[in-house]
């Protein structure tokens, strides 16, 4: 079936042109503004011979650019392949030579990685200034969408082995956004923050759910805690878009209560650790811990504020359209017991790009088998423990990084923590952490402090220090290059 609707942007600055729909630097934009500007970049780009079903890169900043491109290249009818800005040239090369793009947007502060990523592809570079100064040709805009064309190639963070080109339809984002509206409710005055990456899911679904609920965002070019509370007490923003990481920093600077238009913090990104949860409660700041990936098409289970304190801890229930389950080896698993954590909706992805076989082993009669741990409790809410390739098996016993980390951020000195394993002749596997500190802590005081609150075999067997953790775009944590940190550890 293939069903047919208005393009997004195009029926926005129909039903309500004068609305304004992005916020930026001082600048405002209205979503009729944003439609001129969408069609306008999208008759330069068919110098390029864009056409529908070509897919197109871009490797840019947060701003209003970003934003005009998206919807140029919806208008276009090609599928858009945002690449991050964080990774290196050969890594983008990589990307690229996956995806085949007909050209890659950049803005100049990523030139030297986007021409050294394009060497020997077919893909063209184009300066994004260069393409908005360009005259505009004669093309079609599509005023039309089909649902299950495909809008987007993801790559997901590889957090294992190499990125996989995740294909997400036009589908997927729509229901995802009715979805995310039917949990968090739609307000007159609502208004996103974007200080997430739109090269990234979470960046991406704010742009597109602006135009379908017709509601403002405000950009920022890059997270920065003060300027995130700014935008929350002196710009209206009433929905935030965070990982744990962002929340922690924003709570440590500011003191003052949000004003009463705050809505939430949508919280993503991996299991949120206690102590963090609790401090938002202490102060009244409504939380929406959320569980999803690149494979959902951003949330698919989330915690409905009325449960935020019942169930603390918990990712909540799936969104209205979608469903899950808890699998060990193939049977189903009673309420309380850990298992694989299976989703199946119309926001989970059709496949990977070019990877028939992983698709097949990841996606079995509709259900998408995530690799994540969890368990649904009596009432059936989902508690995620853990990535499966991040499990510690240390002497037979389970050991969960996310468990650990979560124990030593609750120290009042430990400003970020990561554990991951290394092998043991005794126990198989043993954890190691590595923390940042705001002072003087030594290790023993964090082991003790451990020992309090964790069984024996979850005991780090060292804790290292460092002066940063790697994160990926999304702020997550990538624990599989904790280990690199050691020998900075050591020399503190």
């Amino acid at each position: 079936m293939h069903e047919r609707m208005p393009n997004w942007l195009y029926k926005r600055a129909n039903l309500t042109p004068d609305r304004i729909a992005i916020e930026f630097e001082g600048e405002h934009i209205s979503f009729f503004q944003l439609h001129l500007r969408a069609t306008s970049l999208a008759r330069k780009l068919a110098s390029f011979q864009i056409k529908s079903g070509d897919s197109v890169a871009f490797l840019l900043e947060n701003g209003i650019h970003t934003v005009e491109i998206i919807h140029a290249l919806e208008y276009l009818g090609a599928t858009i392949v945002p690449l991050n800005s964080r990774l290196t040239a050969s890594e983008l090369h990589y990307q690229l030579h996956d995806s085949n793009p007909k050209v890659l947007i950049y803005d100049d502060s990523f030139a030297n990685n986007a021409l050294e990523a394009c060497d020997k592809l077919k893909t063209r570079a184009l300066r994004f200034q260069d393409v908005a100064s360009m005259d505009e040709l004669e093309t079609t805009i599509r005023t039309e969408i089909h649902l299950d064309e495909h809008h987007t190639i993801m790559y997901t963070s590889g957090t294992t082995g190499s990125p996989k080109g995740v294909i997400l339809t036009y589908g997927n984002h729509w229901w995802s956004a009715i979805g995310s509206s039917l949990n968090l409710g739609l307000h007159e005055n609502d208004k996103w923050l974007c200080a997430v990456p739109m090269f990234h899911m979470s960046g991406l679904s704010i742009v597109i759910r602006s135009v379908i609920y017709g509601i403002p965002i405000v950009i920022q070019k890059r997270f920065q805690p003060e300027k995130v509370n700014e935008a929350i007490v002196n710009d209206s923003v009433t929905i935030v878009s965070v990982v744990s990481a962002m929340l922690s920093q924003i709570l440590q600077r500011q003191t003052n209560n949000y004003p009463k238009s705050f809505r939430c913090m949508l919280l993503g990104g991996g299991p949120a650790p206690l102590p963090l949860l609790e401090k938002c409660t202490e102060r009244k700041i409504p939380v929406y811990q959320t569980y999803g990936m690149t494979e959902t098409a951003s949330q698919i289970v989330t915690l409905s504020s009325e449960y935020m304190l019942k169930k603390i801890g918990s990712a909540g229930k799936p969104l209205f359209h979608s469903n899950i389950k808890i699998e060990n080896n193939g049977v189903l698993t009673p309420p309380n017991e850990v298992g694989e954590i299976i989703v199946r909706g119309p926001t989970v992805t059709k496949g990977y790009l070019h990877r028939n076989e992983e698709t097949k082993k990841t996606i079995k009669n509709g259900w998408l088998y995530t690799g994540d741990l969890g368990y649904l409790d009596e009432d059936g809410f989902l508690y995620v423990i853990d990535r499966r390739s991040d499990l510690i098996i240390s002497g037979g016993e389970n050991v969960y990084p996310a468990e650990i980390e979560a124990t030593l951020l609750s120290h009042p000195k430990v400003v970020d923590a990561g554990v991951t394993r290394i092998s043991d002749k005794t126990w198989g596997q043993v954890p190691i952490a590595f923390v940042v500190t705001t002072s003087e802590v030594t290790e023993q005081q964090l082991l003790n402090f451990c020992k309090e609150k964790l069984a024996r075999y979850k005991l780090p067997k060292r804790i290292y220090f460092a002066h940063k953790l790697p994160r990926n775009g999304a702020n997550k944590l990538l624990r599989r290059e904790l280990i690199h940190l050691i020998d900075e550890g050591r020399n503190r």
